[in-house]
């Protein structure tokens, strides 16, 4: 069945789509997935400062969530119908679509309720194809985190490794999936990854990209201790796991709370000591797992010195790799996640892992809007398959247009 994933993660910058050909294989113990291609679109600058206004703890109106619901979804069709079109040829079977995180509501370490706006009706009037979206509701309805819910598909990538092998995300927001030799899997978010760095850019210097390209500011810097310890001092790193976290907590007052009293640090020096942050939390989170290798993807892996940090902050014997190596590209491999558990609950299978959420079992994720053909659902396989094998690439997997 060839899929096209949809996401847009917590940075909110752009929208990726990915298109798979999925299949089962070994009697259905096997999923697998060819690699048909990726491609980019950044929200219009007017969407994304919508949104950027939007989100907690800015106050707002429901009709600024009913406009924002709608245009996102329009921004989803959009892409969906290039991907259709670029990626798969005009024969899409189903598109699933993560949407755009806006809130997730957690304290205490307990999940009460998530909301991603993107409405998939506009993805399914304009591609004509059935649309699972809404993912995370399920799993937060049956007691668990809603996320990281890429962690069911991390495991079937990483099940069979040697050692103790790990997968990693830096997105807005760090999370790591584990699988230790002995005792249930592991997933959670570490704490912040980009969020923090991109708000002290854009503090900092309004008049740049937004981001600190290539880690070069951070580079330029010197970790300043002081702040570093009132940052580590954060209660949400002493959570046990299951823990999720998001831009609620980890916003740019957040960050102007954090620098108060620290006036006349240079920039460079707050890059540096936020980029020592995430890769700090990332490593204490690893650390007492014993993880031997650690695959790493999500837009932070395009900065070196983020990258750098890390491997000097995790053990000698962590391998820092890139989750190319498992078949999936860096950028592409959320989207590529999510149209598999697209395709899992298109079947009828579970698109949690339990053990790595915290909820009370398997559920069936999403929700189905059916597009402008006649729905017709497969047979429900009888079993859930327990691993992913990539096959080589049919397509541009690793193509990406960003503006």
């Amino acid at each position: 069945m060839r899929v096209v994933g949809l996401m847009s993660g917590t940075s909110h910058d752009a929208v990726d789509a990915a298109a798979a050909d999925l299949t089962f294989a070994d009697g259905g113990e096997t999923l697998s997935l060819v690699p048909l291609g990726m491609i980019s679109a950044p929200y219009e600058d007017s969407l994304r400062a919508a949104l950027t206004a939007a989100l907690p703890p800015a106050p707002t109106t429901l009709a600024d969530v009913c406009v924002l619901d709608t245009r996102i979804g329009q921004a989803f069709a959009e892409l969906a119908v290039r991907a259709d079109r670029e990626l798969c040829a005009d024969r899409a079977e189903l598109i699933a679509s993560h949407g755009q995180t806006v809130y997730h509501w957690a304290s205490g370490g307990v999940v009460h309720g998530t909301l991603q706006l993107g409405r998939p009706a506009w993805i399914a009037e304009a591609t004509g194809c059935p649309v699972v979206a809404d993912f995370r509701p399920g799993d937060v309805a049956a007691g668990g985190q809603g996320a990281p819910l890429v962690s069911l598909v991390d495991l079937m990538l990483l099940r069979g490794r040697p050692g103790v092998p790990a997968a990693l995300n830096v997105g807005g927001i760090a999370n790591v999936t584990a699988l230790p030799t002995a005792g249930p899997p592991l997933a959670f978010d570490t704490g912040p990854g980009n969020a923090l760095l991109d708000a002290a850019v854009r503090r900092l210097r309004p008049d740049g990209p937004g981001y600190d390209e290539g880690g070069a500011l951070a580079a330029a810097g010197r970790v300043h201790e002081p702040l570093l310890s009132r940052l580590l001092a954060e209660p949400y790193y002493g959570l046990p796991a299951p823990r999720t976290t998001g831009k609620e907590l980890f916003h740019p007052g957040y960050l102007d709370a954090a620098l108060a009293g620290f006036d006349g640090l240079a920039p460079q020096d707050v890059l540096a000591t936020l980029t020592r942050l995430t890769a700090r939390t990332v490593a204490d989170a690893l650390g007492p797992l014993g993880v031997t290798e650690v695959f790493a993807s999500g837009g932070g892996t395009r900065n070196p010195t983020l990258m750098s940090a890390l491997r000097e902050e995790l053990p000698s014997r962590t391998a820092l790799l890139d989750s190319e190596l498992l078949g999936l590209p860096a950028g592409a491999k959320e989207a590529y996640a999510f149209a598999v558990l697209g395709f899992l609950a298109f079947h009828g299978l579970p698109g949690n892992a339990p053990a790595c959420t915290g909820a009370r079992g398997p559920r069936i994720l999403g929700s189905l809007t059916p597009g402008r053909r006649p729905l017709h659902l497969p047979a429900r396989p009888s079993r859930a398959p327990l691993s992913l094998v990539v096959a080589p690439t049919a397509g541009p997997a690793g193509r990406a247009e960003r503006g």
